[in-house]
């Protein structure tokens, strides 16, 4: 069988395929579905310091290949999950990463502090993508000063992996990779959602109680793909691809792109099982196409 190794900031994943963030619960969830050991890695819903109810429904609407998505980071709280969640995985070997989110930079410090010391945690990924409250509300993550600083924080406070989950609302994607990594980041896993919107003709009110939600699944792929090849091209440090990756094929050509490892996420409500069908449809890829070792496809990309 062709290797299918991949290294992570000094972890080493089985395969190259991850959970994203927000949809594959805390890990437990899916374990009936499919086999957690399988995976490359899992990538845990994006936890706070306290427990937040996130936004009134409607938070979900389905668009034309894709969803838009206004959960408002809902989640039970990093306390719940070291105390009933995190337990529960103790026999899973697949790597464990954990998302964080705060709306100050103490909270994103206290958060990596918090998971320092947990043993059954690989890494941390952290999602700029959150409104920063003493900055007016402005997204961490399209200001790179202000990434920089929460990245700054996070890495004075942990010894673990860092990865930074970039946000595609900007003028240019490199510039906010390139400052996350000049402040500690070890990785970056791109895109998180881009900003939508639906309207109800008939009542001509938004569909989402929140108005705007997040975009994702196949309808993002391209832009998605772009952005990850344009980083790959702008930092040295391993580049995880998402953005409505469902087939191997889709997986693949980020991995083409420049990715190191790809986390599957919308295409987890549509079908749970698709992160086993990636993994075993990379692996007869390269025997396919007489490649020994995945790392060789990376970055590929005749340009």
């Amino acid at each position: 069988m062709p290797k299918m190794q991949v290294d992570i900031a000094g972890i080493s994943l089985e395969n190259p395929v991850m959970s994203a963030s927000g949809t594959f619960g805390y890990g437990i969830e899916f374990a009936s579905l499919v086999d957690l050991n399988r995976l490359g890695a899992i990538v845990v819903k994006g936890l706070s310091l306290t427990p937040a109810a996130g936004n009134p429904p409607p938070r979900i609407v389905e668009t034309p290949c894709g969803m838009l998505n206004a959960i408002g980071l809902e989640n039970i709280g990093i306390d719940a999950f070291l105390d009933s969640r995190l337990p529960v995985l103790a026999d899973v070997d697949t790597p464990l990463f954990v998302n964080i989110y705060g709306k100050t930079m103490a909270a994103y410090a206290e958060l990596a502090e918090r998971l320092d010391d947990v043993a059954a945690v690989a890494g941390i990924e952290v999602n700029i993508s959150c409104p920063n409250v003493d900055a007016g509300g402005m997204a961490f993550g399209i200001d790179p000063l202000s990434a920089g600083q929460v990245v700054q924080g996070v890495r004075h406070c942990t010894g673990k992996p860092v990865i930074v989950k970039l946000s595609p609302n900007v003028t240019d994607i490199t510039v906010m990779a390139r400052a996350v990594v000049d402040a500690g980041a070890d990785a970056v896993s791109l895109i998180n959602t881009l900003t939508g919107m639906c309207i109800d003709i008939d009542t001509r009110r938004p569909i989402l109680a929140n108005i705007t939600g997040g975009l994702s699944g196949p309808a993002i792929r391209p832009v998605a793909l772009r952005m990850v090849w344009q980083v790959a091209e702008a930092v040295d440090v391993p580049v995880i691809g998402i953005g409505g990756i469902m087939t191997a094929e889709d997986a693949l050509a980020f991995i083409i792109a420049g990715a190191t490892a790809v986390q599957i996420g919308t295409a987890n409500f549509v079908d749970p099982t698709t992160s086993m069908a990636v993994v075993e449809g990379i692996e007869t890829y390269l025997d396919k196409h007489a490649i020994d070792d995945i790392n060789d496809l990376i970055g590929t990309v005749a340009i």
